[in-house]
């Protein structure tokens, strides 16, 4: 196992045409893949507007095309592949949920967002994902080549237990698809991604969408990547790009060492 790869997240936009979308993804994640990645990221609901009128009818269940896509792109490019998120039908119920690939192809778990977007701020953006989506009820944590990676996705960042849980199982990065509001992103964004790298020492990585202002809905943007001394490593501006980053677990391992609050006996994060 190495003690360092590359990731990549791919910020782009989505419209109103699944196939369009689709296409967009792959040219991304093949993208990536030439740049060195060998985990990609895509955002949430990559396949969709960002919108509860669009859920039901882009819902796949786990033979759709979207999920049939990122299997192969994960399979010939030969990379970790955390698929953003799409909504997923299971019977009569929708989930927003990331599913995830290894190099080979094969599905190594899917991750249901725990924490649905309802809120309500006043003044500024009105959204509830529970009059369309269910909840999912557990925690993600993927094993790798490179050690172990959580999943989580947008509004289960806002719940620090669920990262302590996952840095207590072992993982050196959470990858967080999220789509933030123009009303919380400018506010929120930044401070809780670096939160979340503090408070576990470890890297923290979230997957926006570009921001269209053409859509309803207007994504923040700004994906980026934080190191467990909670410095930005990799930061996107609106449009459409690739953010890449460094992920080095020896470097980790040393800042657990020098400031020790407890995760310094999970060492570098790999078995």
């Amino acid at each position: 196992m190495g003690t360092q790869y590359k990731l990549a997240l791919c910020q782009m936009y989505t419209i109103d045409d699944k196939k369009k979308n689709m296409e967009t993804a792959a040219d991304f994640v093949n993208r990536a893949a030439a740049g060195g990645a060998k985990v990609v990221s895509l955002p949430e609901m990559w396949n969709t507007p960002y919108d509860n009128s669009f859920f039901p009818r882009y819902a796949e269940d786990a033979e759709g095309p979207s999920v049939v896509l990122m299997a192969d792109l994960a399979r010939t490019n030969e990379v970790y592949l955390i698929g953003g998120s799409i909504p997923e039908r299971q019977g009569e119920k929708l989930y927003n949920t990331s599913y995830i690939f290894a190099p080979d192809g094969q599905l190594l778990a899917k991750h249901r967002k725990i924490y649905l977007f309802d809120i309500n701020v006043t003044g500024g953006v009105r959204f509830m994902e529970s009059d369309t989506l269910t909840a999912g009820d557990s925690e993600t944590v993927i094993d790798t080549e490179f050690g172990k990676i959580g999943v989580a996705i947008c509004f289960d960042v806002r719940f620090p237990p669920l990262f302590r849980s996952m840095t207590d199982k072992g993982v050196h990065l959470v990858i967080l698809p999220a789509s933030f509001s123009l009303t919380t992103g400018p506010v929120h964004w930044d401070l809780l991604m670096r939160s979340r790298a503090l408070d576990n020492q470890i890297y923290f990585a979230a997957c926006s969408p570009a921001r269209d202002v053409t859509q309803k809905y207007r994504a923040y943007g700004h994906s980026c990547v934080v190191d467990p001394w909670g410095e930005f490593c990799g930061m996107a501006a609106l449009g459409e790009t690739i953010v890449y980053a460094d992920i080095n677990l020896d470097y980790m391992a040393r800042v657990r060492r020098e400031i020790p609050i407890g995760f310094e006996h999970l060492g570098s994060g790999q078995e």
